[in-house]
């Protein structure tokens, strides 16, 4: 079974994006599928040997839209080629340029037919043109500016209406099909067959303006929600656009330009001062400072070296260097950035069902609505009245905003992440983030920095502190201890001489031995020193001081002289202590998890200002810890970076990834942090606090808006003050509640997180 998601062009509303789904589920060897009208894009889980591109696309095809699915590429005259991706942005393009076209067409016309049906509007315009006036109120002249209105502005409408009829459903556009043909039919009776009508009592009024403007409204509310959706997706467009076009690959003596496309894995890049990194590599020559805030959010420049990893698309500010491709294409973080944030945003939210729900019988109800609307005002005996508000309700019903109202947040919510580095994987983990009530942190490399380093040199003897510091890297620099690692890497930093080593011992479980510049050196535990008949236990409240703080101590000695003490530690990240009592002012619990011992665990824990810790726990226990938690009724977070915290990720109600974590431990997360920073956690929270509130806003107004205004269309105020809602009116309000919500939406792009 594989996931994938792909464009569809010609959607209307969230009706359309039900039909599709729904042809989509029936399709062989589809398990499941989901389409988001916001995004206008298809989720599909299915098995790709049944159910092919060529299916998917047909079975879209069948519903009435069109799919951009599989690897459809298309040439231009210009010979670049079009993902499916920049395709569907062209159809967008394109659908933008003719509705504008349409709405000034349809807005010109319909102008000329108020001008004919209302000349006492518009007395000072026909003042002393009398003729001109008879020539516009003539109702054949009415019918044939009504007529390409009706028939080619409001085309879609009757294609959507058909497509819906054949598969069985009611969308919104059957709605406006129907009212706008019931008010033109109507009238063109009217027109054709005056004297019959008339002396059989039927009201010689005609509603040519009524379908004219009803469309054009609408018209212009798709123009103006099209316009304002496009900038729902802007996150996506910025990280594509952030991608290098060319590389300068060395191939031999020479070195060449190719485009970005044709990169292998294994070429050999330069990169110079200024330019964008093209693909993700490995440096293999030379130095720099690069700045990575377009891709991980984090402002300050990193410092890079030989054997580090540079990241495509991000900017190389100072020096030259050398790196080896060892990603490309869809490979490259970039990429897999922008695929996670499409399917973020193409991903249905749980509080969304509740909206799915409801529009599903919204149509059909508001149909039998209309018919009892219109039974029940012409059973009072006003058939004028009857035949306005059944246009009127079928109107003003129209579900659009109550469709918009989720994903238009969504698409916002997570491309606002993904631009503070914040990556958002589903719909849902942004939903349930601001629900926590218990963040769980694994230490190290999460907490902490997950490499040891030296944070103490103490002299015991009258030597300094950079003396024994040199000694100890001299002696280990023949082992591959993690924390000789880090003493030699101390010693590196500090830009000490290091002695050439004559002999060297490791003694598992103890230290090591050897011999430096003529001295025999010993460095390693008490067990070591025992051994080595050092007298130690003088300094031991030193030492058990330095462990307390969960330090690990080593000494070095020369022959039976004890010379000094070395403390290593895993240290505390800079932000977990302010990212702790952030989440503690949010009223959330944190808990650290980790195998260490207790003692350093507490150490650890003191640091960062955590209450609760969870200490001594095998990797296998950790999701058992978290379903522990689980079991108390809270909402848990876990964070983590390892293999060995994936099962954690995936059991916790929300999986927060490192991003210089593993990779099936960002597979395994809902959200995953590209950035080192861990205040991101909190920027997460605040992130889902704020999408929430903007979609329960959306909501809101969206139900609201339909509950008062389907009443008021079909005349519940009439009695008490005599007002009935003209449909025009209805087409207004209808494409102002859902440009509403778009633009209420977009304000997630100005809160601050």
């Amino acid at each position: 079974m594989t996931k994938t998601s792909f464009p569809i062009i010609g959607m209307h509303c969230s009706s359309c994006a039900r039909l599709i789904e729904r042809q989509l589920k029936k399709t062989p060897g589809v398990f499941d599928a989901a389409v988001n009208y916001g995004s206008e894009q298809a989720s599909v889980e299915c098995d790709p040997s049944v159910a092919t591109p060529e299916a998917l696309a047909g079975a879209v095809a069948a519903a009435g839209y069109k799919a951009v699915v599989g690897d459809e590429l298309r040439k231009t005259a210009s010979g670049s080629v079009m993902t499916p991706d920049d395709i569907k942005e062209e159809a967008k393009r394109n659908e933008l340029v003719e509705l504008k076209t349409k709405v000034i067409v349809s807005g010109v016309l319909s102008f000329f037919v108020m001008l004919g049906s209302f000349p006492e509007w518009f007395t000072g315009v026909f003042s002393g043109i009398a003729a001109a006036y008879e020539f516009l109120a003539a109702p054949t002249t009415l019918l044939m500016l009504t007529i390409p209105v009706q028939f080619w502005a409001g085309k879609s409408f009757y294609q959507a209406t058909w497509s819906g009829l054949k598969n069985r459903t009611a969308s919104m556009d059957t709605l406006i099909a129907i009212g706008t043909t019931a008010a033109f039919g109507y009238s063109l009776l009217t027109t054709l067959f005056p004297e019959p009508l008339e002396a059989l009592g039927v009201p010689m009024t005609m509603y040519y303006d009524t379908a004219a403007v009803i469309i054009t409204l609408i018209l212009l509310g798709r123009y103006l929600e099209a316009k304002a959706k496009a900038h729902t997706s802007d996150a996506i467009k910025k990280l594509l656009h952030l991608q290098a076009k060319t590389a300068r690959v060395v191939k031999g003596n020479k070195e060449v330009d190719i485009p970005i496309d044709q990169v292998k894995k294994g070429d050999i890049i330069r990169v110079r001062p200024g330019e964008k990194i093209p693909v993700d590599g490995t440096i293999s020559e030379g130095s720099s400072s690069i700045d990575e805030s377009m891709v991980t959010g984090e402002s300050i420049p990193v410092d890079k070296k030989q054997g580090d990893t540079v990241i495509g698309a991000t900017i190389n500010r100072t020096g030259t260097f050398l790196f080896v491709a060892t990603k490309v294409g869809n490979e490259t973080l970039l990429s897999q950035i922008v695929t996670m944030v499409s399917e973020a945003q193409s991903s249905k939210a749980p509080i969304q069902r509740l909206a799915d729900v409801v529009s599903g019988y919204f149509v059909p109800v508001v149909l039998m609505l209309s018919v009892a609307t219109f039974v029940i005002w012409y059973d009072i005996g006003l058939p004028t009245q009857a035949f306005v508000n059944l246009i009127a309700v079928l109107i003003i019903a129209c579900p659009c905003a109550l469709g918009l109202a989720t994903p238009t947040a969504i698409m916002v919510g997570t491309g606002r992440g993904a631009e503070r580095g914040v990556l958002i994987k589903d719909a849902e983990a942004l939903e349930t983030a601001h629900k926590i009530r218990i963040a769980v942190f694994d230490k190290t490399g999460t907490l902490t920095r997950g490499k040891p380093t030296v944070t103490d040199v103490i002299p015991v003897e009258k030597i300094n502190a950079n003396e024994i510091l040199s000694l100890a890297a001299s002696l280990e620099k023949g082992s591959e201890h993690s924390l000789a690692e880090a003493i030699v890497s101390a010693a590196t930093d500090k830009h000490l001489t290091l002695t050439k080593l004559r002999s060297f011992h490791a003694i598992a479980g103890h230290g090591v031995t050897g011999d430096v510049a003529g001295k025999s050196l010993a460095l390693g535990n008490r067990l070591l020193m025992a051994r080595e008949s050092v007298v130690y236990k003088t300094h031991e409240k030193k030492i058990a001081a330095l462990e307390t703080q969960g330090k690990t101590v080593m000494l070095l000695s020369s022959g039976k002289q004890l010379l000094g003490l070395i403390a290593v530690a895993d240290t505390l990240k800079n932000d977990a202590k302010d990212m702790v009592a952030a989440l503690k002012r949010l009223h959330i619990t944190v808990w650290m998890i980790t195998g260490d011992n207790e003692r350093t665990a507490n150490a650890i824990a003191n640091q960062a200002g955590i209450d609760h810790v969870l200490a001594g726990v095998l990797p296998q226990e950790k999701a058992q810890k978290i379903n522990e938690l689980k079991a108390k009724g809270e909402i848990v977070a876990f964070s983590g970076d390892g293999i060995n915290d994936a099962p954690a990720l995936a059991g916790a109600d929300v999986g927060i990834a490192m991003g210089t974590g593993t990779d099936v431990a960002i597979e395994s997360a809902g959200i995953t942090l590209l950035n080192k920073d861990l205040k991101s956690v909190v920027t997460a929270i605040t992130l889902s606090k704020a999408t929430l509130s903007i979609i329960k806003q959306n909501l809101f107004w969206a139900f609201a808006y339909n509950v008062v205004l389907i009443p008021v269309a079909a005349g519940a105020l009439y009695p008490i003050t005599g007002w009935l809602l003209n449909p025009a009116l209805a087409a207004f309000a209808m494409a102002a509640s859902s440009i509403s919500v778009v633009g209420n939406s977009l304000r997630l792009k100005s809160v601050r997180i």
